[in-house]
């Protein structure tokens, strides 16, 4: 056990030592995080009763001090510049789904053109949240301890301000890709994209639903109106070929096959099914008087439990 005299004196260390060419958070005052899953990355920290402790690395993150950020499957690394000479080693681990459970996410995602749609986009759409959560296999953590922080530094506290710049560094990395989420639960943008390809190509030489559709343009599903191998799928091109077989005989009697869509429409239109807690994305982060954004997430996961369906009863009673 160390003894009093062991244990680092922080009066000895002053402000950290200035860096060049460090990753400087693009934010420069009030919140950091633009889109929805960043914010909602810092939330869910900010949750688990880490606002405080968090604020403290927010100067570091727009000084630069951090050297490096690396997202890999299940461990994120850094290295920050503190007082000392050397930067120290930051390290966050969180558990990186296996492939089976990812094979489960993908053939979920590759059912629904909407997700893949924006995917493909580079975009996550806000029902990615809820679509991981029914696969139980949450996108983000759901507890403190499903994160393992470490830092070199001789600070006791857990997150130290060099942990802390590198949380917020790695919201605006998510920002700026958010395939790098994905990718720090076990899945690459290109391994995922690939796999979303495939799955969807399978679909079309199976002979899928009409309601599964690529969205880079190109039909899949049944070869109903589908164009030639040189023919653009176009409505001109549809309407050219369906009108182009239709035989000398009135309208009335052709009316089913006047028009035909170039591309297989889907059976019925295409829905959303939206959690509770809509309007806490539509808002913006309570004051700190009130809570902050670790309100947020409390009101968020009460609004879930809320809208969880109930076993109906009948209030008469079983019959007799």
């Amino acid at each position: 056990m160390s003894t009093s005299d062991e244990r680092p004196r922080f009066a000895e260390f002053g402000p950290p030592r200035r860096v060049e060419g460090g990753l400087r958070a693009r934010s420069t005052r009030g919140a950091i995080g633009r889109s929805w899953w960043s914010r909602r990355f810092l939330e869910v920290l900010e949750s688990f009763a880490l606002g405080t402790r968090l604020t403290r690395g927010r100067a570091y993150a727009r000084r630069g001090q951090v050297l490096r950020l690396d997202v890999a499957p299940g461990l994120v690394t850094a290295s920050v510049q503190g007082s000392r000479p050397d930067p120290y080693p930051v390290r966050i681990g969180l558990a990186a789904y296996p492939d089976e459970v990812w094979e489960r996410i993908e053939a979920d995602l590759a059912g629904q053109a909407f997700f893949s749609a924006r995917l493909l986009a580079g975009d996550l759409p806000a029902e990615l949240e809820e679509l991981f959560a029914e696969a139980a296999a949450p996108l983000f953590p759901a507890d403190v301890d499903e994160l393992e922080q470490h830092c070199g530094c001789p600070d006791f506290a857990v997150p130290c301000k060099h942990l802390a710049a590198t949380f917020y560094l790695l919201a605006e990395a998510f920002d700026a890709d958010p395939f790098q989420l994905l990718h720090w639960r076990g899945r690459s943008r290109a391994e995922l994209l690939d796999r979303l390809r495939t799955l969807r190509g399978a679909a079309t030489t199976d002979g899928a639903p009409a309601d599964r559709m690529v969205t880079t343009g190109e039909p899949v599903g049944p070869a109903v109106g589908r164009a030639g191998a040189g023919e653009a799928a176009s409505p001109v091109a549809g309407a050219r070929r369906v009108l182009g077989g239709l035989p000398s005989a009135p309208l009335a009697d052709a009316v089913d096959r006047f028009w035909l869509a170039p591309v297989p429409l889907p059976d019925r239109p295409p829905t959303l099914v939206t959690g509770p807690e809509l309007l806490l994305r539509q808002l913006a982060p309570p004051g700190a008087a009130i809570g902050g954004p670790g309100l947020v997430e409390r009101l968020r996961r009460a609004y879930r439990e809320f809208g969880r369906p109930r076993p109906v009863t009948d209030p008469d009673g079983p019959a007799g």
